[in-house]
């Protein structure tokens, strides 16, 4: 009926069946029922309905559970069909965990319903199943539900969510039902079979009842019988037809008013007026527009469709086998397509047998926090398998298709199902290997100063004259430096520290590295100068130091200034590197810059023990040189081990183990050279003299 193009002259006085199917949806989607059963008669409209119905559950993410599809001989007088599908269809209906179930109802539908939850409930005990449906009822079951409901157990139904037409009471009806009688039969035909069913009794001996019920009173009254069994209310099918009758008695009233009409009127006999044909009618009806005594607007859309609604009700039964039905919600034409659905979910009332409420009606458990969802091969998308999230991803809602990732300050708990705030990470004052390293920094420095008081106080003595007191004091500061700038990457890093941590320790050790290859080559060269006819003594002198150190440091110098130009160090923090920690470092900025500092000194390095393994056994009996090599060979093999080290380090982890090389080599470098120098000043002055140092100045002497 959904087109015009057979019948043009056809109205709708019923709501759209396309509008119940789009509430059907949204009542699912509402509950999250995605996993759901349909049971309908094998006839075209509920083929029809299937068909339609489908294709709008798969779009919103619901699959059908099963759909039961009823012979055509299904009813109560077909009682051996009726007890081969209730063995079928048993193990379908009541087992399957969809506990929605939609009813697309005609008579024979709903009475194999009532008669298959009426053979379950009478079952030997053994085999008998809990109903634990929500039955959802199509408006074309609403009809006939309150009659055949008689005799039948409805506790079975509690709970149920029907579609009815909507309606309102219309004023005067309730007098008409109270002044009906048995004689009004002879104008309709139709009260005294319904006469007969309503009060269970016969009217004549002919009736087919006559041998099971009492004869009939002539005297009963509509408003005697129980509610369940006949509403004085007028139902929505009732008040479709209701207005139908108006609409048409407006219509002629309009087309009869007319002038045209009155015209015609005039010129033609009484008989001919009367014979008025139905295509006449059409233009009055398209136009008609009135307001009927419930207060609502009548009136047809372009397409010949009445605006009407639907209610959506709640069947709530008692223990005496009675029921209301309870308006919960409507779908209003007028809304927004999607939005038709309004429904009051406090008013409901489910079944007793429930212990989740609202009722589940899922292919399996919902995803708990923590997990997702994941696919089962070969099943179809409603159902899946609940994994646990990944490490650093979390679920804090049911169902969900993917774990999530928390913001960058925040990691998940244990259970995935939240995100807790991440703890700040450095290297601090307070904690344990802070305070050890501090400490640590702080007596190098302690020692440096005392062995420096040592060679200021001894400064004009043969021996510190020997060793180049000027470099032995430029490197004694140096390291004494170098223990001091090991504290800037202990505590919270900031703007200051990161611009001056690796710049100062590079600049500084430079400066060290210099004055140990500035000592070991004037060792070299106050060698050859010594030979005779050597034409090194020119070079022997501070000016050779000097002009090695400051060249050799204004190199480091112009590679730290260059970095600062380009991309200096800054304060960074780190939320990757770790799950639940925030790592506040320091970003190196440029990367090649950072390596180009480091290469320097490896270089200088390089150099510096390769130039002293060269001189180790130079025959001078001020020769260092022998000092120097063991303290390069300590230098080199720190910074070796640090490299590895480091880069399997992470976070504060790396901080301490580029503190501790750098403490490492820089007391290598002291103890290596001055332990010897401060042993023979302290414990041996006897050998602290000028002929003592001269004795073995040559092999031959």
């Amino acid at each position: 009926m959904s087109t015009h193009a057979d019948l043009p002259l056809f109205y709708r006085m019923v709501p759209s069946e396309e509008l119940q199917n789009r509430g059907l949806v949204q009542l699912l989607v509402h509950f999250e029922w995605n996993w759901v059963g349909v049971l309908r008669k094998d006839t075209e409209g509920g083929e029809h309905f299937l068909s339609t119905l489908e294709p709008m559950l798969a779009q919103n993410g619901i699959c059908l559970a099963f759909t039961e599809t009823l012979d055509n001989n299904v009813g109560f007088y077909y009682l051996h069909e009726m007890i081969q599908s209730f063995e079928k269809n048993v193990n379908t209906l009541l087992d399957t965990k969809a506990s929605a179930i939609i009813i697309y109802g005609e008579t024979e539908t709903i009475t194999w319903l009532t008669v298959f939850l009426m053979a379950n409930m009478l079952s030997p005990l053994p085999y008998r199943r809990p109903v634990m449906k929500v039955w959802i009822f199509t408006a074309q079951t609403d009809v006939i539900l309150h009659l055949l409901l008689k005799g039948f157990d409805v506790q079975m139904l509690h709970g149920a969510l029907s579609f009815t037409i909507h309606s309102k009471e219309v004023a005067g009806f309730q007098e008409y039902l109270h002044n009906i009688h048995l004689a009004d039969d002879e104008r309709n035909g139709f009260i005294k079979p319904f006469w007969e069913q309503a009060f269970d009794c016969v009217l004549s001996s002919s009736s087919s009842l006559a041998d099971f019920s009492d004869p009939c009173t002539e005297e009963e009254k509509l408003e005697s019988l129980p509610a369940p069994f006949f509403e004085m209310s007028m139902t929505g099918h009732s008040y479709c037809i209701y207005n139908a009758v108006y609409v048409l008695v407006h219509a002629l009233h309009a087309m009869y008013s007319s002038r045209s009409t009155s015209r015609v009127m005039d010129n033609c006999s009484k008989s001919a007026s009367r014979d008025l044909e139905a295509w006449k009618l059409h233009s009055f009806i398209q136009r008609t527009s009135f307001n009927n005594n419930a207060g609502d607007e009548i009136a047809f859309n372009e397409h010949g469709e009445l605006a009407g609604g639907f209610d959506i009700t709640n069947l709530i039964t008692f223990p005496n086998n009675s029921y209301v039905r309870v308006k919960v919600g409507r779908l209003d034409p007028q809304a927004p397509v999607g939005k038709e659905l309004d429904l009051n979910e406090e008013k409901i009332q489910w079944h007793q047998n429930f212990t989740q409420l609202p009722p589940f009606s899922l292919c399996n458990d919902k995803c708990q926090p923590g997990h997702n969802k994941q696919k089962k091969e070969k099943d179809i998308f409603c159902c899946y398998d609940c994994v646990f999230c990944p490490e650093g991803k979390m679920t804090n809602q049911t169902d969900m298709d993917a774990c999530i990732s928390c913001s960058e300050d925040q990691y998940p708990d244990q259970g995935r199902d939240s995100c807790i705030p991440k703890v700040q990470s450095f290297l601090s004052w307070t904690e344990t290997l802070g305070i050890i390293l501090t400490s640590l920094a702080l007596f190098l420095v302690l020692i440096t100063g005392l062995v420096l008081a040592l060679f200021i106080k001894r400064r004009d003595t043969p021996f510190v004259k020997a060793n180049n007191r000027s470099l032995s004091y430029l490197l004694l500061v140096s390291l004494l430096f170098c223990f001091l700038c090991s504290l800037l990457f202990i505590g919270q890093p900031n703007k200051v520290t990161c611009l001056l941590r690796q710049i100062a320790f590079g600049i500084i050790f430079s400066l060290a590295v210099s004055s140990v290859l500035a000592k070991t080559i004037v060792v070299i060269m106050a060698f050859t100068a010594s030979r005779p006819g050597s034409k090194f003594h020119k070079w022997v002198g501070n000016r050779l130091a000097y002009c090695i150190v400051w060249s050799c440091s204004l190199i480091q110098v112009g590679i730290c200034a260059l970095w600062l130009g380009t991309s200096p160090p800054s304060p960074a923090l780190n939320t990757h590197l770790f799950t639940d920690k925030i790592i506040l470092e320091c970003n190196e900025g440029s990367v090649t810059m950072f390596y180009s500092i480091w290469g320097y000194m490896v270089f200088l390095s390089i150099v510096s023990f390769s130039v002293a393994f060269l001189a180790r056994k130079l025959p001078d009996s001020f020769n260092e040189a022998k000092f120097i090599t063991f303290s390069m060979l300590v230098f080199c093999s720190v910074w070796l081990s640090f490299v590895p080290t480091y880069l399997s380090t992470k976070g504060k982890d790396m901080v301490a183990v580029e503190i501790f090389s750098i403490l490492a080599s820089s007391g290598g470098l002291l103890g290596c050279i001055f332990s010897p120098k401060c042993y023979i000043i302290v414990l041996r002055p006897d050998l602290n003299s000028k002929e003592q140092l001269v004795r073995k100045k040559h092999p031959c002497s």
